[in-house]
């Protein structure tokens, strides 16, 4: 049962000072805020309820590998890979997704009844001008072309230059009605001070049951990446989520099962150290490129996933 009102902040989540990673500790106090503090929103688009928080804050030291994977459930971090590593290489079409090894775009392509009506739907799995089609094409004012933002990025960095301005977005108002989907994590800022890279990601929507799981590793994994094929030292990575929500159907199994686990020291993630370029990146990588050492975790939570 669903109960009209937030939770009361009596309850904590048993998480000790000496539990491995500041990271766990920032992601259950943001699922505990929204549950005790939280604020019921209509979603227009779903249909259902969120429980709601405005403006929160992770931080991710990637230059010390602490790899911000959720202990307290079984996390697929390949299939969170495998999506911004698509993006990476521009990807609107569903079935490019699930052939680098994730279906999370499977539905958005296909379920929405708003896109399926879409003329601008070109078929099946099609998803539009969004994220990766996007930053990889990213269409000029005067329509004279399209910019590659993300070339552009690693080609800067590659030399060294950091023109305050080296960001890749994925938001465009004017093509919200050509994509399925307006994108949520949708801006990344790079900047470099000395030899070390610094990323900071604004993501305007997350459903912190189960996007939340797949954005924190990607925005890990998207530093990471680009520091090793632009030769650098990776720094920390700063996540700024805007509207931070937990849908009505999502709540118990977060209350009453995943808060109540306690968590496992973080994993570490290794990279293939033979990735160098973009070009790599677009031709020849695959999710066997990514692996994950000493990674505990409680059982798969099977949270709803709303349209």
């Amino acid at each position: 049962m669903i109960h009209e009102i937030a939770f009361s902040n009596s309850y904590t989540h048993p998480l000790t000072d000496n539990t491995q990673g500041i990271f766990m500790k920032q992601y259950l106090n943001l699922c505990n805020r929204i549950v005790n503090e939280g604020v019921w929103v209509k979603n227009e688009r779903t249909g259902k309820r969120c429980l709601t928080v405005i403006n929160a804050d992770l931080t991710y030291d990637v230059g010390k590998g602490e790899f911000p994977l959720v202990t307290t459930r079984k996390s697929y971090f390949k299939s969170a890979i495998a999506e911004i590593i698509g993006y990476l290489r521009g990807y609107d079409n569903a079935a490019d997704f699930r052939a680098l090894g994730t279906k999370t775009w499977d539905a958005n392509a296909n379920q929405n009844d708003v896109w399926l009506n879409n003329d601008f739907r070109k078929g099946e799995d099609d998803m539009g001008l969004c994220y990766g089609a996007i930053g990889r094409n990213f269409p000029t004012a005067d329509n004279s072309g399209k910019i590659d933002l993300l070339k552009n990025i690693i080609d800067d960095l590659s030399k060294g230059v950091d023109n305050r301005g080296e960001i890749l977005t994925f938001y465009h108002p004017g093509a919200f009605h050509m994509a399925c989907l307006r994108p949520c994590l949708y801006s990344h800022h790079f900047s470099l001070l000395g030899d070390t890279l610094y990323l900071n990601s604004t993501q305007r929507s997350c459903d912190v049951p189960l996007g939340l799981n797949f954005n924190m590793v990607q925005v890990y994994v998207l530093l990471a990446i680009v520091a090793q094929i632009t030769g650098h030292k990776a720094g920390q990575a700063f996540h700024k989520i805007v509207n931070a929500h937990i849908y009505e159907d999502q709540l118990e199994l977060m209350r009453d099962v995943q808060l109540k686990r306690e968590p496992y020291p973080l994993p570490t993630l290794k990279i293939n150290p033979k990735i160098k370029s973009l070009e790599d990146i677009e031709t020849w990588v695959t999710m066997d490129d990514f692996s994950i050492e000493g990674y505990e975790f409680h059982e798969p939570i099977a949270y709803p996933f709303s349209v």
